[in-house]
């Protein structure tokens, strides 16, 4: 028969200071259907493929619901984005996630754990309010930061140098805090939050106020720790980003979760679009092209039609239009997201 194997709590976590101690397991026969998420081995275990799951989390600020009925799953060893315009709900939420907060209603666990503080050394968190000691230098800033999550300072030290490389600043590691620029101190306090090397990497807007060179080495960093086997979550306004490093993500809006998939599933709700450039206009063009189609630059942009384009081509040949370009435009994330949360939403939140 199957077996599962839960944890009985056996040890206590003091913020980010203490040292967590692995719980017992106790075996004991299923008495519930197994989750999709939750593999059963025989006589082994009951291990979560997520390596974050939520449902129904609920945050009120005063009388109104910041958070409201918001379920996540971030599948272990993936890059997942949480997406919304400002005040969507997207810090709150991973600060519940997280255990810095607590839910008013709804559960969820970090890491299979129940208490998401139990987690802390397995987890690096760049929050979005950045914070470094200005008179630290940018290598001891790193090691303490490992060093609060139980890593030796010698081995901080040593991979800080490392980290420091890889982020494009080698020079820097002898250098204060107060004497970088805000877009270098963001990447020492990212390197810091990950030279203990978690199972886990949450970042709240990452990229918020880097230049477009540090945005690179960012998300260089990212794709580096996934391919380390790390588990990143970060939220992000910005589409580019999304769409480049997520293999999944969310999008949040009014403290409620739109959409939940992966960025071409995001980008499939929409039609595709053609452009088209006309070799000869004529007044009677406008009338073959489809109801939808808008004068952009030197042509033409309108939805792909239903049974294809070639019989639309074959008209505009036929009638001396003829053909001076042509492209087949696929929708892009941010053109999903303003389908998704809506135009008056982003008013809202700009």
């Amino acid at each position: 028969c199957a077996f599962a194997f839960r944890r009985s709590p056996n040890g206590l976590s003091l913020f980010i200071l203490a040292r967590y101690q692995r719980p017992l397991w106790k075996g004991l026969r299923l008495p519930y259907p197994v989750r999709p998420d939750e593999q059963v081995f025989e006589g082994i275990g009951l291990q979560s493929n997520l390596a974050i799951s939520a449902t129904g989390l609920v945050k009120r600020f005063g009388d109104r619901r910041v958070v409201d009925g918001v379920d996540i799953a971030v599948p272990k060893g993936m890059i997942y984005g949480v997406l919304g315009p400002n005040g969507a709900g997207k810090t709150t939420t991973l600060r519940m996630l997280l255990g810095i907060i607590e839910p008013d209603e709804g559960s969820r666990t970090l890491l299979d754990r129940a208490i998401p503080r139990e987690a802390s050394d397995h987890v690096g968190y760049l929050p979005e309010e950045r914070g470094l000691y200005p008179a630290m230098k940018a290598r001891e800033a790193i090691a303490f930061m490992g060093a609060l999550r139980g890593l030796d300072l010698k081995i901080g030290r040593k991979r800080a140098d490392g980290l420091l490389e890889a982020a494009g600043l080698g020079h820097a590691g002898d250098t204060k805090i107060r004497k970088l620029s805000k877009g270098m101190a963001q990447l020492v306090q990212l390197c810091g939050s990950v030279v203990h090397q978690p199972e886990l990497l949450v970042l709240d807007e990452p990229f918020s106020g880097l230049d477009p060179v540090n945005q690179e080495r960012l998300e260089m960093l990212i794709r580096a720790e996934r391919d380390r086997g790390a588990t990143v979550l970060f939220s992000t306004h910005i589409m580019g980003h999304a769409e480049r490093l997520c293999d999944r993500l969310a999008i949040i809006a009014g403290g409620k979760r739109r959409f939940e998939g992966t960025v071409a599933e995001a980008r499939g709700m929409l039609p595709f679009k053609a452009h088209y450039v006309p070799h000869h206009e004529g007044d009677g063009l406008r009338a073959l092209l489809p109801a939808d189609a808008e004068r952009s630059h030197d042509g033409w942009t309108f939805t792909m039609p239903d049974a294809g384009i070639e019989a639309l081509l074959m008209q505009l040949i036929e009638a001396g239009y003829g053909i001076s370009g042509l492209s087949i435009e696929r929708p892009s994330l941010h053109d999903a997201f303003v389908r998704i949360v809506g135009r008056d939403a982003l008013e809202a939140a700009a």
